[in-house]
């Protein structure tokens, strides 16, 4: 599949699949995303496309989608897609949080169908090779727990998912809005300081890690109010001036998915509209 790869198609596939991943954050649209004839193969398509933040995005929906259990099995048998997430893992271009959001989508997709065990070996494996891959200058990813004061709808979660992009070091993220939580594996040199930063910096919202104790019971751990200097994610696309952005009706219309499946549908045939537009079979 060859791609347009004029300058003026390049807003539109940044935010065709920013729309994409917005409605994959939203647990009620990840059977429908999936079951679309469109829209796997278009995120497939994305993940060779020369943009990065296109292919982080792109990898970002996918990783929600995954976390459906009942879309893994089509996923993971959907044409290229295995193929494609290791050309992600395996490329020198491309920078060290996608691959390792790369490899934790391939992890979870190749392990959809084993019983534990195999499943434990075979991440190992694979986490051994990913690391061979991303060489030694990578180390670890960790996951931290946040709590997010404020964390109340749809648009708050964006404001978050926006703040969390722009740090260097953010992996992926998963919300359990119904907790007000967040779950963000960063790379392992990225203090988590660094994510309570960026929450408070949406001035509507305050973050606090959660922790186990030693009794295994879950605490709160406010975050110390001495502001960190946050590396700020470079190769992000400058936003459009106001007067050229998309229209905030458009915004609307993502936020209000959730509740409206059929609007989800809707906007889901958009998508695949554009995405075999953008694509010479």
């Amino acid at each position: 599949a060859k791609m347009n790869s004029t300058m003026s198609e390049e807003p539109d596939a940044l935010s065709v699949v920013n729309q994409l991943r917005d409605l994959a954050a939203d647990p009620l649209n990840r059977r429908a995303i999936v079951q679309d004839q469109g829209c796997l193969p278009g995120l497939i398509l994305f993940l060779d496309h020369p943009n990065p933040p296109v292919v982080h995005s792109a990898l970002l929906a996918l990783r929600y989608l995954a976390e459906c259990r009942a879309n893994r099995e089509k996923m993971k048998s959907e044409l290229g897609m295995m193929l494609s997430l290791q050309n992600v893992m395996q490329k020198t271009t491309t920078p060290g949080e996608t691959k390792l959001l790369a490899s934790e989508v391939y992890d979870i997709l190749q392990s959809s169908n084993m019983s534990d065990m195999d499943n434990m070996n075979e991440m190992n494996y694979r986490r051994r090779k990913a690391q061979f891959f991303l060489g030694s200058t990578n180390k670890r990813a960790k996951t931290v727990v946040l709590h997010i004061d404020g964390l109340d709808d749809s648009s708050r979660r964006n404001l978050c998912e926006e703040a969390l992009l722009k740090i260097k070091g953010v992996i992926s993220f998963t919300f359990q809005m119904a907790v007000q939580r967040c779950v963000v594996r960063i790379r392992s040199d990225l203090k988590a300081e660094a994510l309570a930063t960026a929450i408070a910096s949406t001035k509507v919202m305050k973050a606090q890690q959660v922790v186990k104790s030693e009794s295994g019971e879950e605490m709160l751990v406010p975050f110390q109010d001495t502001p960190v200097e946050v590396e700020q994610n470079t190769d992000l696309p400058e936003y459009l001036p106001e007067d050229e952005s998309p229209g905030k009706e458009q915004d609307k219309a993502v936020s209000r998915v959730g509740s409206h499946p059929e609007g989800a549908a809707s906007w889901l045939s958009t998508a695949a509209n554009f995405l075999s537009r953008s694509f010479y079979w």
